[in-house]
């Protein structure tokens, strides 16, 4: 890709978002494979399901002594 200029370089559109991003020098040997146009996007994949609130508001608490697991609110 040397001497290209900016505007004549590959482009592809997110997976996720569907933004339109160019090709970087960093990518250069994994072009192809390249989906998603941040780590952001990469982390939220389509098809993933959306986490829920009660996930966020409670959490799994182990009882060191019997090893049992319960949920804390």
């Amino acid at each position: 890709m040397k001497g290209v200029k900016k505007h004549n370089l590959p482009e592809k559109n997110c997976a996720t978002c569907g933004h339109p991003f160019v090709w970087r020098k960093k990518w250069e040997g994994v072009w192809d494979e390249v989906k998603y146009c941040s780590d952001r996007c990469r982390m939220k994949k389509p098809g993933l399901p959306e986490s829920n609130s009660a996930a966020k508001t409670s959490r799994d608490v182990v009882n060191p002594a019997t090893h049992e697991t319960s949920r804390e609110a």
